[in-house]
């Protein structure tokens, strides 16, 4: 058992879960725990003090870490991601939902048990959005949080519900009590655009259209773009990702007005993307073959966030606008990826 205070990152295996490892690391006095379905890299394993191998759904191991470490911080980042949970919508609510839950209620008795307050992360998408149709997303350019949130897809509709499940359980948790609300987190939320990695190979994702793209001119692949050319949403590149997550759990409570923040870096469309790829890639063989069913969805969300609240209350700010996130970290970083290999 761990008398000191833990850090607990599930679905730990990832990009983001590496990078966070990475910093949290540093804090020895805070030792670092993961809990992921799939055991952790070799080079990353030894910078955590306990990797548990498992689900998120399993309430006796999580009763376990509960009863073995004092845990004042968790970094929930495991989930059934979009493109597979339009495939499984039934399995998508238990992983995203059923497990947010679990995590929720293992954060509020670990506050419980050691009478602080627990800080709770939780990754949230631009997919939590609905707009009706291209007419209002053309006449939207940036929106707030709280407007057009009638997403369309399972994966958003988890996303939001859980986005109201840590407002509950952070202000709200068992408002009848004769002692008022007793809610023993601090829930923190990123409402990510899409992510642009230059380290993590693109799966299919609904947003993936843009790495997708470089990565195949990179290896000198023809690549099939699923997307009209003036499909627009907003990119965040992940090493802007991972700094916003630190600045807003860093960010102390009282600076804080929402639970929920838009982040954003930048918003071109397809045909910008390719624009700046065919100048990389000269022979980048790049079609469109326009797939209606990942348009549709595309379409309902914003072609910008308004992410001014972020900016405003804990400094958020991308290193990465569009030229300088291909020009000095995607390009070169997957060049190099595919000369070594």
């Amino acid at each position: 058992m761990s008398r000191n205070a833990s850090v607990l990152i599930t679905g730990a295996s990832g990009e983001i879960g590496h990078a966070l490892i990475e910093r949290l690391a540093r804090r020895v006095e805070r030792p670092v725990i993961t809990l992921d379905l799939n055991p952790l890299p070799r080079d990353v394993a030894p910078q955590v003090r306990k990797e548990f191998v498992g689900s998120i759904l399993d309430v006796q191991l999580l009763d376990r870490v509960l009863a073995e470490y004092e845990v004042d911080e968790v970094y929930h980042l495991a989930a059934l991601l979009s493109t597979r949970s339009e495939f499984s919508p039934a399995l998508a609510h238990k992983v995203n939902v059923e497990g947010t839950l679990n995590l929720l209620e293992f954060a509020q008795k670990q506050g419980e048990s050691h009478g602080r307050r627990v800080r709770f992360f939780y990754p949230s998408s631009i997919a939590a959005y609905g707009l009706p149709n291209l007419t209002t997303k053309n006449r939207v350019p940036k929106v707030p949080e709280d407007e057009h949130t009638i997403p369309t897809t399972m994966y958003g509709a988890n996303k939001l519900y859980c986005e109201h499940l840590g407002r509950y359980y952070s202000h709200h948790y068992r408002q009848l009590g004769s002692g008022g609300p007793s809610g023993k987190l601090d829930f923190r939320s990123l409402r990510f655009p899409g992510l642009i990695s230059a380290l993590t190979v693109p799966s299919g994702g609904t947003s993936d259209f843009a790495p997708e793209m470089i990565h195949a001119a990179a290896k000198g692949e023809a690549y099939n773009g699923f997307v009209r050319p003036d499909t627009r949403i907003p990119f965040l590149a992940m090493p802007d990702a991972v700094d916003a997550i630190f600045r807003l759990m860093e960010a102390p409570e009282t600076a804080l007005t929402r639970s929920v923040y838009n982040v954003g870096g930048f918003a071109p469309s397809a045909a910008e993307i390719e624009a700046i790829v065919r100048t990389a890639f000269p022979n980048a063989v790049i079609q469109t073959v326009v797939d209606e069913q990942r348009q549709s969805i595309l379409d309902s969300w914003p072609a910008d966030v308004d992410d001014s609240a972020a900016r405003r209350d804990w400094g958020h700010s991308p290193r990465y606008g569009l030229e300088s996130a291909f020009a000095e970290y995607l390009i070169p970083t997957i060049q190099q990826r595919y000369t070594r290999s």
